[in-house]
């Protein structure tokens, strides 16, 4: 064996992830984060960066992307921690050493492993147009990340659940214009947010649906509007088209892994382990009797799940309960 085997392999790059992925730095273990996304942050830093988190011990209140990006400052202490980004997890197989993880790109060899992926891999449902795919890496979005980077430009949104109606709100007072499409009349967005839109400036169009994409092959110039129920259409020039048909997630072929799972979520113990022995799993993806899916009680899980792993490397070690105001 030349290649690298670290102590834990974490699958999952969210808030839950790097917290964990930071506890294994306080225990001076090797560690590999594996995300499908092609950043880190999951769910919460790609969906509603701009969306305010309540429910986060000392804040008050925090954007997503905040908690995100403090997460990730905490985990600059060990920069040893490494990253694979845009990776899948297809296959775990038990090893004499550990585990082998075979992604959609290469092969990962750990003692343990510890899956914080939330709710699964997570992608977009995109847009059912001809040529779409083209405009994908130009100015076809399913997420929004940063909000400048739509700054004075003229933006129309798809879609008609909290995210869209989110966009177009706080995209407002940062773009030239912002359209709303949506293919029926109603929204499904809460009342409060639907109220604010409507009352805002953002062009509402319903009930319309996209039929047609214009554009040179590399820039969507105008997007062309289908009515829901008749043949009514409209031509929309856009300098950038975010759909947002909501995502699909799931835990995909994590089921055949061998350890027990229930309603799409893996079963564990007090000690976040599951049944396979050296596999954990910490935050909404793992449940038990009581189990609470809040971020909070993902970072409460963490450390319990990277001492029991150090433990599993390490059977003649003592449990530690790490003190960070004592080592920093």
């Amino acid at each position: 064996m030349t290649q690298e085997i670290v102590d834990i392999i974490i699958i999952g790059g969210g808030p839950v992830g790097l917290f964990t992925a930071f506890y294994a730095g306080l225990r001076q273990a090797s560690v590999k984060i594996i995300e499908t996304l092609p950043q880190l942050g999951g769910q919460p830093g790609m969906l509603y960066p701009e969306k305010m988190v309540y429910d986060i011990p000392a804040f008050p209140e925090i954007t997503a992307g905040d908690l995100i990006e403090n997460l990730k400052k905490q985990l600059e202490r060990f920069p040893e921690t490494q990253f694979c980004l845009e990776e899948e997890a297809l296959e775990l197989n038990k090893t004499d050493f550990g585990y082998e993880l075979v992604t959609s790109k290469q092969t990962h060899y750990a003692k343990t492993v510890i899956i914080a992926c939330g709710n699964g891999a997570f992608r977009p449902r995109k847009l059912d147009v001809e040529n779409a795919e083209a405009y994908e890496n130009s100015n076809l979005h399913y997420f929004v990340t940063n909000l400048e980077r739509f700054r004075d430009r003229t933006v129309a949104i798809c879609g008609g659940g909290d995210s869209a109606v989110d966009w177009a709100l706080a995209l407002e007072p940062i773009a030239k214009k912002v359209t709303i499409v949506h293919r029926r009349p109603q929204f499904r967005a809460q009342e409060h947010s639907v109220k604010q839109l409507e009352e805002s400036s953002v062009e509402i169009l319903t009930p319309y649906l996209p039929d047609q994409i214009i554009g040179d092959g590399e820039t969507i110039q105008s997007v062309v509007l289908k009515h829901a129920k008749g043949e009514d259409q409209i031509e929309l020039p856009v300098d950038d088209f975010i759909v947002n048909y909501g995502f699909s997630s799931s835990i995909g072929g994590m089921k055949n892994w061998g350890f027990e799972v229930a309603r799409n979520t893996i079963v564990t113990n007090s000690q976040m382990e599951t049944t396979l022995p050296g596999v954990f799993a910490v935050g909404d993806i793992a449940t038990y009797d009581g189990k609470v899916k809040i971020i909070a009680t993902g970072f409460g899980e963490a450390p319990v799940a990277i001492n029991a792993a150090m433990t599993y490397v390490n059977p003649n070690s003592r449990p530690s309960t790490i003190h960070s105001s004592s080592m920093f």
